[in-house]
């Protein structure tokens, strides 16, 4: 009897719509269902106009066991942003475009900083992933052996500040791990290519669908994101960070992250992308998981 519901980014109005959507309402100011609750698969803050009411929302709910809350990577890009290094500088440096993708929320929190300072160490009581007996939810990516690595590493599934700090140290397992795990998998594009991404970016790198396997994939079809200029030609498997996939028989899996375009509909029939850019004129989507056996579009509700 849960509601899965996928990246909100400051959208309050979307979010309390949706929850009333699926039958939610506020009792003593927090939203709550008689039987059911909802998980929440991260990126709450960023780009959106009432980030600190979507916290409010999303923390409420948590706090009252109404919820659950995952950590997306915009909470890590944040805590990052915030942890000051020992010889000075920031954990993730405050480059113009780290800037620019926090600025809303930095904006918003303007003459509160005790406020932001408290949502920090909520970030941190997060964990990156979720797993039942019948589903599994994570931010971007759910790799068996990242998940693994992740559960004999965290303490609780949950990041320390030893451990924030053992993040960002590059090429290190952890630093991977959290990478793929909350980013997502990506490969090079072919030599010469690249694209300018929703945030004016130029990358060279397509992020993948972890999902299907990768052997009977081309560029053109393993991009989560359709690209015109990607060749129809088998990937290079040597880019490949792992050759493991999700495969059909495992447990149903949750997501977000991926700002899919759109009539929402599931991946596969146990796999089920929530992104559907509702900070770019976009859906906010949630999943209703009751007892079937598969996965089915007519259980993804929007606004």
């Amino acid at each position: 009897m849960i509601d899965f519901i996928g990246d909100v980014h400051g959208h309050a109005d979307k979010l309390e719509e949706l929850l009333e959507k699926l039958g939610y309402s506020k009792l003593n100011g927090i939203y709550a269902h008689p039987n059911r609750k909802v998980l929440f698969i991260g990126d709450y803050i960023d780009r959106g106009p009432k980030i600190r009411q979507t916290l409010e929302i999303v923390k409420a709910m948590t706090d009252s066991g109404n919820a659950i809350a995952l950590m997306g990577n915009h909470e890590y890009n944040a805590l990052c942003f915030h942890y000051q290094e020992t010889e000075g500088g920031h954990l993730r440096k405050h480059l113009i475009k780290n800037i620019i993708q926090h600025y809303e929320t930095l904006k918003q929190f303007q003459n509160k900083q005790s406020e932001y300072e408290d949502y920090i160490d909520w970030f941190k009581s997060l964990p990156l992933f979720y797993e039942t007996d019948s589903f599994r939810a994570v931010h971007a990516c759910w790799d068996h052996n990242n998940i693994q690595f992740l559960k004999n590493t965290l303490v609780n599934d949950k990041l320390t500040d030893e451990l924030i700090y053992q993040s960002v140290i590059k090429d290190s397992v952890l630093f991977t791990t959290i990478e793929e795990t909350l980013k997502g998998k990506e490969i090079k594009m072919p030599k010469g290519l690249s694209f300018t991404d929703k945030d004016g970016s130029i990358r060279s790198e397509i992020r993948t669908k972890w999902w299907e396997n990768p052997a009977a994939m081309t560029y053109k079809s393993i991009s989560v994101i359709p690209l015109d200029n990607l060749p129809d030609t088998p990937i290079e498997t040597t880019d490949l960070s792992s050759p493991d996939y999700y495969k059909s028989d495992d447990k149903f899996v949750f997501f977000g992250h991926y700002w899919l375009k759109g009539e929402p509909t599931i991946c596969k029939k146990n796999v089920c992308c929530l992104d559907y850019s509702v900070a770019k004129e976009g859906k906010l989507v949630a999943y209703r998981l009751d007892n079937e056996s598969e996965l089915n579009n007519s259980k993804l509700i929007f606004v």
